[in-house]
């Protein structure tokens, strides 16, 4: 039978409950459950894929094309739950089937309520969960405990909880305990009136884990157990790491998080194996020491880190597969121009343009592409990165002084980029996003000897696309075209043979990267990154740029891989 853990948080917002609740997960697939992952976010939104970035972070994408929470992007990384679009609820999303109902007379007259019929279908969305296969769903609550947003799904759970067998569902209550600089002291009142919110409206945390900057102390423990009502055993700590992200699960098994509760829910646990964690994490220590790479991300969004979370955490990954430690460049695309790229790349190691819409920015990433070109600094473009890169190439070696994509420059007379009509032709109108994981075929290049096979599966979240008229007018210039979808013979993968190692994907492959198993393609940009940062220090500094036209396609490279 099917059990629940429901993660609440309280005092303020983005206090890590998707980090928490990942960990979790982490540890109890680590003692051989099988867990599925679910966050309710109370925006009125019907899914994050309209959202700004500097408002919401990055768009997460599943393999089935649903466009998710930020936090999702943690529970892949930690777990291998499987996650499809029941894995994320909005309240649009609630709404909007519930006025679906309301409209198509399902209701049959019933004046249509937040009690029972909101919560009756928040309560539908847990259950889509369950199954004879499903150990534990862990559903996460977004937002913060006496948001007024919050209520119904708060109080979908309490009667959640009531209507199954007892001992069915915990809730977990991830709090703040506020450290005072100048008096040098923690202060629990803010956790105490946070539970008792909790308390008002019917739920009584059974676990409460403390996040805090500080030690905390056994008599505070004491304390937060008698005025939350909360077992002393049940009051856990959790400190921010020293060193990784990837600490968190080890910190709460070691705290015998998971034993807490298997005995709640009555699942008797074996002792979780966390080899494979803890080997990650002396590794990631191991190579602290060491001297680091640099890598330049230039982007959109680069203010706000979670928008290229996914981005940041892949590369972070191909660091730890290649035991050397990772800093990152982050570069406003709007402040890099021609005249100015030396000076903002000069002495990176490897560049990477991520994602985005809309043209503000898109010369400073052209600038990018070209720096990376021109002075044999590997490059990583992500979806449009390869628009960026296909642009820079087809003007500054192809010669189409004008090539763009027709999402900036819809009169532009060589429009390298464009949507797609029904019959994958390239137009200026119509075309919808291509989403979620779709077949890529493998030629030889970078990627074929990444990946190691000649077909793959990667997810996707974009709408213009490498137009295939100019194709071959790239490929006469050195260009490769080493990955094509075969079912609408589009281009997925561009290379630059006669670089050191120089590739651009239509995909986002960073959604597929786990900190014990780094995807492919960054593991060998971080790789190819090491090596040009010992080719420069072999050779006593910067590469420098010698001519605006590649070297001889020819070049063998299968040994560098």
């Amino acid at each position: 039978m099917t059990k629940h853990i429901f993660v609440t948080g309280g005092v303020v917002s983005s206090l890590g409950k998707g980090l928490t609740s990942a960990a979790i997960g982490c540890i109890l697939e680590s003692c051989g459950l099988a867990v599925r992952m679910q966050k309710l976010d109370p925006y009125i939104n019907v899914d994050p894929g309209t959202m700004n970035p500097y408002q919401h972070g990055e768009v997460y994408v599943l393999d089935d094309g649903s466009e998710m929470d930020l936090d999702l992007g943690h529970y892949e990384r930690y777990t291998h739950a499987p996650l499809t679009a029941d894995c994320n609820y909005t309240t649009g999303k609630i709404y909007q089937e519930i006025i679906r109902k309301e409209r198509a007379g399902e209701y049959l007259g019933q004046t249509v309520q937040v009690i029972p019929h909101v919560t009756d279908e928040i309560k539908k969305a847990i259950d889509a969960l369950r199954g004879d296969d499903v150990d534990v769903v862990i559903t996460e609550i977004g937002g913060t405990v006496g948001d007024i947003e919050s209520l119904p799904f708060l109080e979908a759970i309490r009667q959640y909880s009531l209507e199954k067998p007892a001992g069915d569902c915990l809730f977990l209550h991830l709090t703040l305990l506020v450290y005072l600089a100048a008096s040098g002291e923690l202060k629990t009142k803010p956790t105490q009136q946070s539970v008792g919110k909790l308390r008002e409206i019917g739920i009584q945390p059974d676990i409460l884990v403390c996040r805090t900057t500080q030690p905390m102390t056994d008599e505070m423990a004491r304390k937060i157990s008698l005025f939350c009502n909360v077992r002393l055993e049940n009051v856990i700590e959790e400190r921010d790491v020293a060193h990784t992200i990837y600490e968190l699960p080890l910190m709460l098994e070691r705290q015998g998080l998971h034993t807490l509760i298997g005995d709640r829910l009555g699942l008797k646990l074996p002792k979780a194996d966390m080899s494979a964690w803890e080997e990650l994490v002396e590794t990631v220590i191991e190579v602290e020491e060491k001297d680091a790479i640099e890598i330049a991300v230039v982007g959109k969004y680069i203010e706000l880190h979670d928008a290229y979370k996914s981005v940041y955490e892949a590369l972070a990954h191909g660091g730890i597969r290649n035991r050397v430690p990772i800093k990152l460049r982050k570069l406003s695309s709007d402040e890099i121009a021609p005249e100015n790229v030396a000076a903002e790349l000069a002495g990176v190691h490897g560049i990477c343009v991520p994602g985005g819409f809309g043209g503000r920015g898109i010369e400073g990433k052209v600038a990018a592409a070209q720096y990376a070109r021109e002075n044999d600094i590997p490059y990583f473009g992500l979806c449009y990165g390869l628009h960026m890169a296909v642009i820079e190439f087809a003007r500054n070696v192809c010669g189409l002084d004008d090539a763009n994509s027709t999402e900036i420059d819809p009169k532009t007379t060589h429009p390298v980029i464009g949507l797609l009509d029904e019959q994958s032709k390239i137009t200026d109108m119509g075309g919808t996003m291509r989403l979620g994981a779709q077949r890529c075929t493998l030629t030889a290049g970078r990627a074929r000897d990444a990946y190691g096979t000649d077909e793959v599966m990667e997810r996707h979240r974009h709408r213009y696309e490498f137009n295939n008229e100019y194709r071959e007018a790239l490929e006469s210039h050195g260009m490769a075209m080493t990955g094509i979808c075969p079912d609408r013979d589009l281009v997925e993968i561009v290379e630059i043979p006669a670089h050191p190692w120089y590739v651009a994907v239509q995909f986002h492959p960073e959604f597929l990267s786990k900190p014990t198993r780094a995807h492919p393609l960054f593991r060998d940009f971080i790789a190819a990154s090491v090596r040009c940062k010992h080719d420069r220090e072999a050779s006593g500094g910067d590469h420098s740029a010698t001519s605006d036209t590649p070297r001889s396609a020819s070049l063998d490279h299968s040994s560098e891989s």
